[in-house]
């Protein structure tokens, strides 16, 4: 389908759309439970190595460079309304990150993150990745949102290509959910439920981002710049250090390397 296809639908409805995809992606990715029972620890590494770089990328060239141009377009110094909101998205994610109960991949129950829950390990795990999910919902949001102020900055293509870079990057966060549970011995339809389970926020989250934006459009460079904050929180808090733990650095550096080139070329050649 052709850009002019989605042109004429409110973006409201398009970052439902977008957020769909990304969590169909999700999905398919927790679906390769049934395929094999297991992946080793490195092609898991990787996988979240390629995520972060995506996420990286994603926040620069997707959101801080259109906030940075947006605020100009404004009247307002371009590092001003970046600045502000792309601290503001870390420190929320903190907040949220020591509030909500959640438990990383491969860590005991000792070290279970946020409030004290009596929460099942399946349950703290998937929190763990919808975590992960909620900044990338948002993206998406006001990424889409950003082309209702009719600014060339915000182009439809862009948001677009945002969308899409996302969606391949949970292809292998899906796996990296499903694939390690089927490990402990959960059934492959339970292992599956959970993995995509992490992604079903992302509509949501897309949603309350267009939302937001459509009602108060001069925020718009704050949002994107906000929800650049908050994937770079998340990148940098756990994506990377858990990629790393393992002994397989160097190679989750270049899937890190790897997954930035790709979002890069979405986003410059489609956006």
């Amino acid at each position: 389908m052709s850009e002019d296809y989605f042109s004429g639908m409110s973006p409201i409805a398009l970052a439902f759309l977008g957020g769909l995809f990304t969590w169909f992606m999700t999905a398919l990715g927790a679906g390769m439970v049934f395929l094999k029972k297991d992946l080793s620890r490195m092609t898991l590494d990787v996988m979240l190595g390629f995520a972060g770089g995506v996420m990286i990328a994603a926040s620069f060239w997707s959101l801080l460079s259109p906030a940075i141009e947006l605020g100009e377009a404004m009247g307002m110094p371009g590092w001003l309304p970046a600045s502000i909101g792309f601290l503001s998205g870390g420190i929320f994610l903190r907040i949220v990150d020591r509030i909500l109960p959640h438990l990383h991949l491969e860590h005991s129950m000792e070290t279970v993150e946020g409030i004290k829950t009596s929460w099942r390990r399946t349950t703290l795990l998937v929190m763990a990745i919808t975590l992960h999910n909620i900044p990338e919902g948002l993206a998406i949001g006001v990424a889409f949102g950003g082309v209702a102020a009719g600014m060339p900055e915000a182009s439809l293509a862009g948001a677009m290509a945002l969308a899409m870079g996302i969606g391949i990057q949970n292809f292998p966060e899906g796996a990296a959910v499903s694939l390690p549970m089927r490990r402990e011995g959960i059934s492959q339809i339970k292992s599956w439920w959970f993995g995509q389970l992490s992604g079903m926020v992302e509509p949501l989250a897309a949603v309350a981002g267009a939302i937001f934006v459509v009602i108060a459009q001069p925020a718009l460079p704050f949002a994107l710049a906000f929800a650049a904050g908050a994937m770079i929180f998340v990148v940098a808090e756990e994506v990377i250090p858990e990629s790393q733990i393992n002994g397989n650095g160097d190679a989750a550096t270049m899937g890190l390397m790897v997954g930035f080139t790709v979002m890069m070329i979405l986003d410059v050649a489609l956006g």
